[in-house]
């Protein structure tokens, strides 16, 4: 894939207009409803409300913390071009921003949710294990459309909209970065009217989802670790397909 910039002095004044009410507005909601990891990884990557995150000054922090950096994109990208960039450390980025209009829903997602929903996540070294791992198991499976799609299955409800035990209150929390973008499915989440099950590989890796609606159901975890700790079941699952195919 051939490499883009971001072009950062291209930022129109509405693009500013546009991260700075998505920040103010979600950092208003996420307090009490975000995992302090996500929480201590906004600090530790000091995005602001006033200023659109240059790439520029993000990658050396990146760097230094995990070996992570972002690499700019047009949009969605292909699959083993996906789990390949997770497996050399690096996160797939857009550049461009909705506009004024489109501030409560996306069909595709923008920077916003790549960058604030995504990066402050790439600053910690256990969700990062996990990310640069299932790069690397992808990239074996990628040419196999059953196993791609328990491995988007398994990214789909954690990667983008997981939620994770608080081990002070017992609660629920969000970590996910579909929903730590997007203020509707922010409060949605953690409400009355979806389903909140405990993570388990075989019951994620059976569920399909859809993209364009707030989910029915989301699964907890107690915690980061066990996002590495159950790749070994996910690899066995993926075997199992594989089998079953020939």
């Amino acid at each position: 894939m051939q490499a883009l910039q971001q072009h950062y002095d291209q930022y129109t004044a509405e693009d500013r207009q546009v991260w700075q009410l998505l920040f103010e507005r979600q950092l208003q909601a996420l307090p009490g409803r975000a995992a302090p990891e996500f929480m201590e990884g906004l600090a530790r990557i000091g995005f602001t409300a006033d200023r659109i995150p240059d790439f520029r000054q993000v990658n050396p922090v990146l760097r230094r913390l995990t070996g992570w950096e972002l690499v700019a994109v047009p949009g969605i990208v292909d699959d083993a071009v996906f789990f390949g960039m997770l497996a050399a450390k690096q996160f797939p980025a857009t550049t461009w921003l909705r506009k004024l209009s489109e501030l409560d829903y996306l069909e595709e997602p923008d920077m916003f949710h790549d960058v604030f929903g995504h990066v402050p996540l790439l600053t910690n070294a256990e969700f990062c294990r996990f990310l640069h791992q299932l790069g690397h198991i992808g990239l074996r499976h990628a040419s196999d459309p059953a196993a791609v799609e328990l491995l988007a299955r398994l990214y789909w409800f954690t990667v983008e909209f997981g939620l994770i035990r608080d081990a002070g209150s017992g609660e629920a929390r969000i970590y996910g970065a579909g929903i730590l973008s997007s203020a509707g499915e922010t409060r949605y989440s953690l409400g009355d009217e979806p389903t909140r099950l405990p993570f388990g590989v075989a019951t994620v890796l059976d569920t399909a989802f859809r993209k364009d609606e707030f989910q029915t159901q989301y699964f907890v975890l107690e915690s980061l670790d066990q996002l590495y700790a159950t790749l070994p079941q996910v690899q066995q699952q993926l075997r199992e397909v594989i089998v079953a195919e020939l």
